[in-house]
């Protein structure tokens, strides 16, 4: 293939990235951008194998079939409540795909580099592997503390930010040693140092954060991932790949601003850590005290509300992933709607573990895009609402956040359900949300609880109607 139709190649691709990222921006046209995404890959992937890759063709091969059999075994295996932690897991993929072949560039034999050219290569080597360990470690970090496996506590050592920017002049430092002993044939060494620097400082970075903030950390490494891929196309000389890492870094970073405006948190506080506390202290402070009596309701009572309201608004979190439960809600929505009752969804910017999650799990169900509505567009609306039906939520619908300076989601938007009429809260049990932060919401007069599994008892409300 000529180097022509190579580049040809690559251009389409990268209008087809574009178009992708536009596509993915509404819930209409997504299934269109996916499909955009998939074909520019693939033509980049056949110019790239065929233009570009002159030996070692068995390796190639060999890689090729191992990763997209692991990529079509877990699409098919992974559950939605699990799409947080394996985006995270794959981002972590990119950073090790990074650092690995930053050191092959940096080790390679057949590279003649001299002078400028020396240095400039070095510098891309470097951030290369430099980005690559920080995406890689923390979003490790990450799916641990997506999957459970680690708390979602934050972790605030005393003098954190010290010692983050201690580890910020040592990366300089060592980049300054790594770029001058390059040029005499070392620099290994400082490579390998600064490499465990960036490794350290991703963990720290997102065992700081809360459990409040991960949906902002899943999309900030997002970001990350991006920009390692970026600095990857800048050492193998490749113009898709600068591209395309740029494209990924770029929205995902705008995309991190947008949910920390959500959230009402400055991006760089986020990512300096310690949020989901409360100045630092635990997040879970006072979160078990209960704050008054609960009324506890039936999904006969509960179906009879529903059945006398006129406007009812479903706000979905993350216990409705976990249940399963969105395919009931919409068979509950039919029906409503079937009754001449005005049925709304709420979606709040960070409900479930990452950005759209909620709106993935409605579009699986078939829920009717134009029912859907962000957190902006109906927030005002509470007032003329009869009942609202708040499925596995906690934080995202908390009056704390905007009567209590002290509290860890202090100053966060969040769905003021509480001004309609009546709220039925449907939960397992009394226990806090993600944030570890107690909700008065379930003590008001107007709220009422529906505990048990959500699809089990949304099951028997379904039947109820």
């Amino acid at each position: 293939m000529s180097e022509g139709i190579v580049t040809a190649s690559y251009i389409i691709a990268t209008i087809l990235f574009i178009l992708a990222l536009g596509g993915l921006s509404n819930q209409e046209t997504a299934r269109r951008g996916n499909w955009y995404g998939i074909i520019g890959m693939t033509i980049a992937l056949l110019a790239t194998i065929f233009g570009v890759i002159e030996r070692h063709y068995e390796i190639l091969l060999v890689a090729l079939l191992l990763g997209g059999t692991i990529g079509v075994v877990l699409a098919r295996r992974v559950q939605m409540t699990q799409m947080p932690e394996l985006v995270a897991s794959l981002h972590s993929l990119v950073g090790l795909a990074a650092v690995a072949v930053g050191f092959a560039s940096f080790m390679d034999p057949d590279k003649h580099f001299v002078g400028i050219d020396l240095t400039i290569h070095d510098i891309e080597t470097y951030l290369g592997i430099l980005i690559g360990a920080v995406t890689f470690s923390g979003s490790v970090i990450a799916f641990g503390k997506l999957s459970g496996r680690i708390g979602g506590k934050p972790l605030t050592l005393p003098g954190r930010h010290w010692f983050n920017l201690g580890l910020l002049i040592g990366a300089f430092w060592f980049g300054r040693e790594f770029v001058m002993q390059s040029a005499v044939g070392g620099g290994l060494e400082p490579l390998l140092i600064m490499t465990a620097i960036a490794l350290v400082f991703g963990i720290h970075m997102v065992m700081a954060i809360g459990g409040a903030d991960m949906p902002v950390v899943v999309s900030m490494l997002n970001s990350y991932s991006g920009w390692a891929a970026s600095a990857t196309g800048f050492m193998l000389d490749n113009d898709l790949l600068i591209v395309t890492g740029a494209l990924v870094g770029s929205s995902g970073a705008i995309l991190s601003f947008i949910m920390c405006r959500a959230m009402n948190r400055k991006f760089f506080a986020v990512i300096a850590g310690g949020f989901g506390t409360s100045g630092g202290s635990s997040a879970s402070s006072g979160g078990d005290e209960e704050q008054g009596e609960v009324i506890a309701i039936d999904a006969l009572e509960t179906a009879g509300l529903l059945s006398q309201a006129k406007e009812v608004m479903i706000i979905p979190g993350y216990g409705m992933a976990v249940a399963q439960a969105q395919h009931t809600v919409y068979e509950i929505t039919k029906v409503l709607r079937a009754k001449k009752i005005n049925v709304r969804f709420g979606i709040h910017p960070v409900a479930g573990r990452m950005p759209g999650h909620m709106n993935v799990l409605l579009a699986e169900a078939k829920v009717p895009y134009d029912i859907v509505f962000e957190m902006d567009e109906i927030n005002a609306d509470f007032p003329d609402v009869d009942v609202s039906v708040v499925i596995g939520a906690n934080d995202i619908v908390n009056p704390s956040a905007l009567t209590d300076p002290d509290s860890p989601i202090a100053g966060m938007p969040v769905l003021e359900c509480w001004k309609g009429k009546t709220s039925i809260v449907l939960k397992r049990s009394m226990a806090t949300g993600y944030a570890g932060v107690q909700n008065p919401l379930f003590f008001k007069e107007n709220s009422r609880m529906l505990f048990g599994d959500a699809k089990e008892t949304l099951d028997e409300v379904l039947k109820a109607l």
